[in-house]
């Protein structure tokens, strides 16, 4: 016996599997001239360690919008970031790299800004393919090392020394000295903040080799001089600040201590992620029982 069944999009319910919205909302941060921090904050109330989820939107001559946060938050990302610059007056849309939680509302702000071009690479719209069509007129290639004019100053598109995706690049802000670091320098928090220094310093440093350990298993294996020297890379830049998708701002001498945790990171040992062990404890929490 063949059971026929029916795959229209009408006959399947999938709402039990809709992404859960932020719980809070927080408002946009300025981090320097011109540059504000779009926010979110994944497992605020719910859980004892918190992630961001951050994009940005830096003002000028030629406004920019770096990545475009995800799908559960549209509405509020949406509204945050054309508080701060209107849709028509965008010249520019920078995608880190093609993860959804960099790309979630991409499709709706290309929409939005018409005036946009995209700055992309060859590889990511063959890694997008499969979820957008993007728009080839009106986009701009570059790749690690490239740059492109903005107006009123040049954005170098410069990779940092960890990632989790190949198409990564971060962004590197000559008039401010402000760098997107993409998945980079983060870290994850216990409560919101707005930068480092507020955080024990203890807290920032297990945090930060946990996250960049985590996106970067792979760092453990490779040859450190090697590694060493795209770090020293980005201390060349003479950076002001670091803003990233998953973590507070750095500001200041905080730089130097996070590009010297970054350089320690081959010697150190892998991150012990979550396992069975703790999928089993929060089952059991959910369910009103206790954890075993």
């Amino acid at each position: 016996m063949t059971m026929t069944i029916d795959r229209s999009s009408t006959a399947i319910d999938v709402s039990a599997f809709a992404p859960r919205p932020p719980r809070f909302h927080h408002e946009p941060q300025k981090v320097g001239d011109d540059t504000y921090v779009i926010r979110q904050l994944t497992g605020e109330g719910e859980s004892p360690m918190l992630a961001y989820v951050n994009s940005a939107v830096i003002l000028g001559r030629e406004p920019v919008i770096v990545d475009t946060g995800m799908v559960n938050n549209r509405e509020a990302w949406l509204n945050d970031v054309f508080s701060l610059v209107d849709p028509q007056d965008v010249r520019w849309i920078f995608i880190s790299h093609d993860d959804h939680d960099h790309t979630g509302n991409l499709a709706q702000t290309l929409a939005l800004c018409p005036n946009a071009t995209l700055v992309s690479s060859w590889f990511q719209v063959e890694r997008l393919a499969g979820d957008i069509g993007l728009p080839l007129n009106r986009m701009r290639w570059i790749d690690d090392g490239g740059s492109f004019d903005a107006g009123d100053r040049t954005f170098a598109a410069i990779r940092p020394p960890v990632f989790d995706a190949p198409t990564t690049r971060g962004l590197y802000d000559s008039k401010t000295g402000i760098y997107w670091a993409s998945d980079c320098f983060a870290a994850p928090v216990t409560q919101a903040t707005d930068d480092v220094s507020s955080l024990h310093p203890e807290e920032w440093r297990q945090g930060f080799a946990l996250f960049n350990s985590a996106i970067s298993p792979w760092v453990h294996l490779v040859d450190a001089v090697k590694y060493n020297n795209t770090v020293c890379r980005l201390a060349s830049l003479d950076i002001k600040t670091i803003i990233s998708g998953h973590g507070p701002a750095i500001h200041g001498d905080y730089v130097n201590s996070a590009i010297d945790m970054l350089m320690d990171l081959p010697g150190q040992e892998p991150a012990k992620l979550p396992g069975q062990e703790t999928l089993d404890q929060i089952i059991a929490m959910l369910a009103g029982g206790q954890p075993a």
